[in-house]
């Protein structure tokens, strides 16, 4: 028995995507509500943090679904939208962050 390779490569981003999908599918209880802002900076932060990742993983095609999930959702610049198709909206980006955590391989800098 040897030692075991060095891992090539993290997941980096598989936990905040799968934080950011409970987010979204709890903040389908609060659409209407005043704790919905809550809710919004949650998913904006998470989603430029997976962006970080996926720069870093060179996954350059996941962005087109994160930056309209960070900008559709910040808290700042409020867009009002509402309906089902907000509502539509929250379940496919939850799937975005979850697909886009379990796919980017982000490399690991080895000392």
């Amino acid at each position: 028995m040897g030692t075991p390779a060095a891992p090539t490569f993290t997941r980096a981003a598989l936990a905040p995507g799968l934080l950011g999908a409970i987010v979204l599918l709890a903040g389908l209880a609060l659409l209407d509500g005043e704790g919905y802002i809550i809710i919004r900076y949650a998913v904006s932060i998470l989603a430029l943090i997976i962006s970080v990742f996926v720069i870093q993983a060179k996954s350059w095609w996941w962005l087109l679904g994160l930056v309209p999930i960070a900008v559709l959702w910040n808290p700042i610049a409020v867009i009002p939208l509402e309906g089902q198709g907000w509502a539509s909206a929250q379940y496919i980006a939850a799937l975005i962050f979850i697909f886009a955590g379990i796919r980017t391989k982000v490399p690991v800098q080895h000392a």
